[in-house]
């Protein structure tokens, strides 16, 4: 499939699907319902558009999941990750801030500075050193 560039900023084409592994050395933007079968490296932002999914584990240097992403494997980023709501994703990790909204499903969540739960949400396990809740 291809991918757009616009500067370091690496776009893919609406409903595209990607059959193997995916290394982008910038930004990624990646628009709603994307599919990728194997593992996603992303050196820079990663945007990963609702109801996109990603068969492998996910790296990015940080990241906002869409609404309703489904990751199979592990998510680790090297700083602040977002979580939309309704995503699923085997487990996360980051060296930043992990913000988990409404509706997530996820294993365990690591994180070397504060994870924020907003609402009601599925994990295993919450370890960082800071740990708000709110909502209910």
């Amino acid at each position: 499939m291809k991918v757009y560039q616009r500067g370091d900023t690496y776009i893919a084409p609406k409903g595209s699907y990607f059959d193997g592994n995916v290394h982008i050395p910038g930004n990624f933007i990646v628009p709603a319902e994307t599919h990728i079968w194997g593992r996603l490296d992303v050196e820079g932002c990663l945007e990963l558009g609702p109801h996109s999914t990603v068969g492998e584990d996910v790296t990015c240097g940080s990241g906002v999941i869409g609404r309703g992403v489904r990751i199979k494997g592990a998510l680790s980023s090297a700083g602040d990750v977002t979580v939309s709501d309704q995503a699923v994703i085997n487990g996360v990790s980051a060296k930043g801030d992990i913000i988990l909204r409404p509706g997530v499903d996820v294993g365990e969540v690591r994180s070397e500075a504060t994870i924020y739960v907003y609402g009601k949400i599925v994990s295993t396990k919450l370890t960082g050193k800071n740990v708000k809740v709110s909502g209910n």
